[in-house]
């Protein structure tokens, strides 16, 4: 238990680091967008795409680490004593007025912009978007608590990879997902390295706890979630595209913020109305690992879940929802490797086989956003070059 506080406190910090490296970059912006002449305009494209990948890698680690942290725990919590379905959906959601500080610290909205852009949605349609995902967001962490209480890990995680598939589904249709030979490569190993999970054989003591009914409810349960978030991902994109229409940190913050108040909400509605909050002083008492353990366990997923959600709403605001839900499979055969030094699980051939398949289809999907960012930089440098020639030709005549 030692050793996961310690990756919770580094979370913590990697979170201090990552909004400062993100106010750093959006101050840049803002200082320098009216100073660049035509004379730098070849080392500006430069400079936004140093910006760009230092903001993916510290979405993608949050993404990873946060994913990785909050699956451990509340793996912890079932396994020692923990039982309410509702408590488990209520923490994955109650982290966010941990970046409240952070959102209060933010650039002010810039008023001559939203006054120019008159073709923004009125207030009832963000708050109907707010809500909507909070729905979605609340029955889909209910269903991944079912999920997680009745299957074991190496099977949950093989229904999850699933949702990498709903994911592009839903993609191609709301978000016209274009899908190329290096990303349908990744797609297929990332698949493959979560599917290789399913043969790693449980322990026996595992299977026993597991009642043939419970193990159905999770299943089914686990799926529907993940097509749930999936199609939550790509909604969320369709809305920074079609609704927000907003290229700023505040924005994304806002998206965070406000669906999980409503999805926290409506998570604590059912914890009362359930009648589990009535057992939770008891399930407290009953803990294995004792009751401050159980506080910082829950209070610690809560922060974990958080941190995953600031990372994949992060990637999707920049990238892609596919390419956020890419980067959570890559991070679903690190469970079970981690699983090894936390909870002493047995380390076979077919992890280290799910993790080179997962590393191999990241790698392929990061060298395809290299070749189109490549392409990118050189039809732009062609069209300065083009601009220059015609203005040359223009000052001559």
């Amino acid at each position: 238990m030692g050793k996961a506080r310690e990756v919770q406190l580094q979370i913590m910090g990697i979170v201090i680091l990552y909004v400062c490296v993100v106010l750093q970059c959006n101050e840049f912006k803002e200082e320098n967008s009216g100073e660049l002449d035509a004379g730098h305009q070849s080392t500006k494209p430069q400079i936004k795409g140093h910006i760009w990948w230092i903001k993916m890698g510290i979405y993608s680690l949050f993404v990873l680490s946060g994913q990785t942290v909050a699956t451990l725990l509340g793996r912890l919590y079932f396994d020692k004593g923990g039982n309410s379905k509702w408590m488990s959906a209520f923490v994955q959601l109650a982290g966010f007025p941990l970046i409240l500080p952070f959102y209060c610290i933010l650039p002010p909205k810039n008023s001559t912009i939203d006054s120019v852009d008159t073709d923004r949605p009125p207030a009832l349609t963000f708050a109907f978007l707010y809500v909507s995902l909070g729905i979605l967001m609340a029955g889909m962490c209910l269903l991944y608590s079912y999920g997680t209480s009745n299957l074991p890990v190496s099977t949950f995680s093989l229904i999850c990879a699933s949702q990498l598939g709903f994911n592009a589904f839903f993609s191609f249709f709301l978000n016209a997902q274009k899908f190329t030979f290096f990303i349908t490569n990744s797609l297929v190993l990332l698949t493959i390295s979560s599917a290789l999970l399913v043969f790693q054989p449980d322990d026996a003591s595992d299977s026993k706890k597991i009642s043939k009914g419970k193990y159905i409810i999770g299943f089914l349960c686990t799926l529907f979630a993940s097509a749930g978030y999936a199609l939550m991902l790509s909604l969320t994109q369709f809305a920074f595209k079609k609704i927000i229409k907003r290229n700023t940190m505040r924005a994304m913050m806002d998206l965070i913020i406000y669906q999980s108040i409503v999805a926290t909400c409506l998570a604590l509605a059912g914890l009362f109305a359930s009648g589990d909050w009535k057992v939770l002083k008891k399930e407290m008492e009953e803990y294995e690992l004792g009751k401050v353990s159980y506080l910082m366990t829950l209070i610690w997923i809560a922060a974990g879940w958080d941190v995953f959600t600031l990372g994949a709403v992060g990637l999707i605001f920049d990238v892609s929802s596919l390419f956020s839900n890419v980067i959570s499979t890559l991070g679903l055969p690190i469970v079970p490797v981690l699983a090894v030094v936390f909870f002493h699980d047995k380390m076979d051939g077919v992890k280290v086989v799910a993790m080179l398949l997962a590393i191999w289809g990241f790698v392929s999907y990061m060298y395809q956003h290299y070749l189109d960012d490549s392409k990118s930089k050189a039809e732009r440098a062609n069209a300065t070059q083009v601009s220059q020639a015609s203005t040359g030709e223009e000052v001559q005549i």
